[in-house]
């Protein structure tokens, strides 16, 4: 099996506020406030990209901005196949970030939107092994046809396919049998415990891994500060705790496990070996701020 991944997911510019105490109406309040690139698909990317992976980024971006973000890409390891829009530019989220850490998001996805056939033609999985896919490319009409065309696709090909939902609010707006009915079946999901819990109405995280193992091979969830675990629909077969770092910021986190788990898949390393380097990578990134690491 070829060792390549294909990353299908929006690219987005990351507008970070820290206030630096509660948020006064009406008035003024002092923040620390950065800019930085970031994106579900991106981040994944990127991070695939600092693990020696060999990976291609397909996402849609606004036209006066694609060469930039070609270049950025390229400069960090990945293969950018970006489409450039003429309507609409780059996507834009506002993170807000509360003193432990904890994230409030306002998305405007821009040119994400407009991801269309054309943009993710069969050709982009000749060489590929695996195509990870945000749950964000499922949300919206034109994506999400563009992203089941591809994965019919990558089926018929016999190339596996990963799913990682993203958004706890999209999923709750959408419900979570529209988004399973969307998705179909994949080899691997990527789900933290809030969206564990909207997908399958279980708060049990083994009965989860059950449920959800019925429709993907195999159930990776990512329990933050408690660790991960992955399984099927036998339940779990492994799981591991997380170290006890200092939290900064949360974004991306669930990406950069999401990467450092696929990395080590790609590479032949075994199932624990593999969790273990999601775990590592996750616990990484919530001790900077932004979603990509620096």
């Amino acid at each position: 099996m070829s060792r390549r991944i294909l990353v299908v997911g929006d690219v987005m510019t990351d507008i970070i506020v820290k206030p630096d105490g509660p948020m006064v109406m009406g008035s003024d309040r002092a923040a620390s406030i950065r800019n930085r690139p970031g994106g579900s698909g991106a981040n994944q990317a990127v991070w695939l990209g600092a693990a020696g992976a060999d990976v291609m980024f397909a996402a849609r971006v606004g036209a006066d901005e694609r060469a930039m973000y070609e270049n950025y890409f390229r400069g960090l390891g990945v293969v950018p196949a970006l489409a450039g829009d003429r309507e609409l530019p780059s996507g834009v989220l506002v993170t807000i970030l509360d003193p432990s850490g904890e994230r409030s998001f306002l998305t405007d996805r821009g040119a994400n939107l407009n991801l269309c056939a054309d943009d993710l033609p069969p050709t982009l999985l000749d060489g590929v092994g695996m195509v990870m896919v945000s749950g964000y490319s499922f949300f919206a009409p034109g994506p999400r046809k563009a992203v089941q065309g591809l994965l019919a696709s990558a089926r018929e090909r016999g190339v596996a396919i990963a799913i990682d939902p993203a958004s706890i609010g999209f999923l709750a707006e959408v419900g979570p049998r529209h988004f399973r009915d969307w998705v179909g079946t994949a080899d691997w999901l990527f789900a933290n415990e809030s969206e564990a819990e909207m997908l399958t109405g279980e708060a049990e995280f083994e009965r989860q891994i059950e449920l959800l193992g019925q429709q993907f091979g195999h159930v990776v969830i990512k329990r933050g500060r408690f660790g991960a675990a992955l399984g099927g629909r036998d339940g779990i077969a492994v799981s591991q705790p997380a170290p006890v770092v200092q939290v900064v910021d949360t974004t991306g986190a669930g990406d950069a496990f999401a990467a450092g788990f696929m990395a080590a898949l790609m590479r032949g390393e075994a199932h624990e070996r593999c969790l273990a380097a999601g775990i590592e990578r996750g616990a990484r990134a919530v001790q900077f701020v932004g979603g990509q690491p620096s």
